[in-house]
């Protein structure tokens, strides 16, 4: 079966059928498969904002605009907890390449350093994006976390309840405290800037003590990552973003989209095999057929979200074709 996608639609793939699948790619527990998704309480809560984000790209101009870095958009962190022992993660993707190492953190009782995992899933994602929104459109690198903590949730796209705050909250500190290296080749040479993406932060403490969690209520991102983000920032739709926040696969496969598709030649479309996608986004799955029937639908959702995406995918694999971003403008086009 080839799926065609262009301005029209879905192909033969229909958007009710994205919605029913959504459930099952959620609760997929078989042998070999770990989940991307985090699911929420009510499933119906995801079909409902695919919806009408989906109308709403499709009627109107985006009012809100996201970033991600440019090797965010083609590299990845961890879909699922790798366990807090695994202190390395480390991806490759055409010409960019991310390593990530996993830090430490002050307790404030014993005054000890101690270890923090790899940030993971959706949550980092959604944090990045933020913290780099914000420093480009202040132009700063020094960033206020908003003092309610249940706006700052909102402002992802979230429910704004306790496991949703608890999850923000650790996955803010384990990436204010990795220390990542971003590489490209390009051309005959290689840019490497090695850095962590937040220099500094102010903390304040949980009362209960059980709570190791610690929230920084400043972060001020390195002068290495922040520079890097000028030149790289690739700007998403808020609305897009805000609709696959359920997903990480979905926020991967929708930024790396983003990025990609309008570099693609009008006359040169780009294939890649089905091994080359398992690599990428799959590489947790044991079993490709698992991943292909994941995979399909996640495109579904992300094409409901970027309409103008063009693609074909068939047995062999996913053919790229020329498409307009996101966002359009060219003053927004900075990687």
């Amino acid at each position: 079966m080839k799926l065609e996608v262009g301005l029209g639609g879905i192909g033969n793939v229909s958007f009710y059928t994205m919605q029913t699948n959504c459930q099952a790619v959620m609760m997929n527990k078989e042998p070999g498969h770990t989940k991307d998704v985090e699911p929420p309480d009510d499933l119906s809560l995801i079909k409902t904002r695919l919806i009408n984000s989906s109308h709403d790209i499709r009627m109107s101009q985006p009012e809100g605009i996201t970033y991600q870095h440019t090797v965010f958009c083609q590299t990845g962190l961890p879909y699922r907890n790798p366990g807090d022992e695994l202190r390395r993660w480390e991806r490759k993707q055409g010409n960019a390449s991310l390593l990530i190492n996993a830090g430490e953190i002050i307790n404030p009782k014993t005054q000890d350093f101690v270890d923090v995992g790899l940030p993971f899933g959706p949550k980092p994602r959604l944090i990045l994006t933020h913290l780099n929104s914000q420093a480009l459109k202040t132009g700063s690198p020094v960033i206020e976390v908003e003092s309610s903590l249940t706006a700052f949730v909102k402002r992802l796209g979230l429910d704004g309840n306790g496991r949703d705050i608890r999850a923000i909250k650790d996955h803010l500190s384990r990436l204010s405290v990795a220390t990542i290296r971003l590489g490209f080749v390009l051309e005959n040479r290689a840019v490497q800037v090695n850095t962590q993406i937040v220099k500094a932060f102010d903390l304040w403490f949980q009362k209960n003590e059980h709570q190791r969690v610690l929230w920084p209520s400043t972060v001020q991102l390195s002068e290495d990552y922040f520079q890097s983000l000028v030149k790289h920032a690739v700007p998403l739709d808020e609305r897009a973003v805000a609709a696959l926040s359920h997903s990480a696969m979905c926020l991967d496969v929708y930024a790396w989209l983003a990025q990609r598709l309008h570099r693609v030649k009008k006359e040169q479309p780009q294939f890649i095999t089905w091994v080359a996608l398992k690599d990428q986004f799959g590489y947790h799955y044991d079993r490709m057929d698992n991943f292909k029937r994941v995979f399909r639908t996640t495109l579904s959702m992300v094409h409901s979200q970027y309409p103008d995406a063009r693609f074909q995918i068939d047995g062999k694999g996913m053919t790229l074709q020329h498409s307009q971003p996101p966002i359009r403008s060219r003053s927004h086009l900075l990687s």
